[in-house]
């Protein structure tokens, strides 16, 4: 757990959680079962109760966290590479249907946008986290883990310190963008510290850093102030990278702003749509 980022850490407690608790009828969770005694009839079975509980992502999902957890154990002697080469011996499920996710629409992004305008301090806040987003395509848990130090008002540099993977990277917010996290930079203060930080009921700050679930709290209510279909942070992202490439930006660029492991991954956070495609077709001449 101590390899991994801290978004990724509690979605893999999740998944390990469930998995300890499927095994043992609720007796143990991740930290309690003895997972160097997993052999290839107990993954198994295992992968047929997620199927029938859970989404093919879910599942592959989960199977990740399995398959990282015996190769710790068998690192560490503490499993027969043979048994430990047959437990994760599962293929993964074809994930099949329409991508999950979407991209926001320029007049839906307007429009959440519009809900924030005003001069109270959660409003000032609420417009930079949407900036910060729309504009970087920061996942939640790297947007509330940014320090004041991090962002540049010069160049709109954004340094990302421990993304997904424990990888650092660096990205830019667009000069439109950059105007709107400095008004909150205004009200924030100068204090070393989190970027973002809480904001009481009597609209006071708290300089502490938030939790990534308040991210996605504040975007489902400011998309039912706005009228908007409900949609997550990850969204954001998709509408990053659709926009980008939309805008015949090349596909490394992308994936490094993005910060993915490879084109592949960036390739399929794609939501442009028919109309891309129908357009690319009109460059062909008969």
């Amino acid at each position: 757990m101590a390899s991994l980022s801290p978004g990724s850490v509690v979605t893999m407690r999740q998944s390990l959680n469930t998995m300890a608790s499927l095994l043992t009828r609720g007796e143990c969770d991740a930290f309690t079962l003895d997972w160097s005694k997993l052999r290839y009839q107990h993954t198994a079975a295992l992968k047929v109760v997620l199927r029938q509980k859970y989404s093919p992502s879910t599942v592959n999902k989960m199977l990740c966290a399995l398959r990282r957890v015996l190769k710790e154990a068998v690192r560490l002697d503490l499993i027969d590479p043979k048994d430990y080469s047959n437990a994760i011996d599962l293929s993964n499920m074809r994930v099949q249907g329409k991508p999950r996710g979407r991209a926001l629409t320029r007049s839906e992004i307007t429009r959440i946008m519009e809900v924030c305008q005003s001069d109270a301090p959660i409003d000032v806040r609420d417009t930079a986290i949407i900036a910060i987003l729309r504009g970087t395509g920061l996942r939640r848990a790297e947007v509330v883990n940014l320090d004041l130090e991090d962002f540049d008002p010069t160049t709109g540099k954004v340094q990302v310190r421990l993304g997904k993977g424990g990888k650092d990277r660096m990205v830019y917010l667009p000069e439109s963008a950059i105007a709107l996290v400095e008004n909150w930079l205004k009200v924030r203060g100068e204090m070393p510290g989190p970027l973002l930080c809480p904001i009481n009921k009597g609209g006071n700050l708290q300089m502490r850093r938030m939790c990534p679930d308040a991210v996605l709290k504040i975007l489902k209510k400011r998309a039912l102030q706005a009228g908007v279909e409900e949609f997550s942070p990850h969204d954001f992202r998709r509408t990053f990278c659709s926009d980008l490439l939309d805008a015949n930006v090349d596909i490394v660029t992308v994936q490094k702003l993005a910060g993915h492991a490879s084109p592949v991954t960036t390739a399929k956070y794609d939501r442009r749509g028919e109309e891309t495609k129908r357009r690319a077709v009109q460059n062909l001449e008969f």
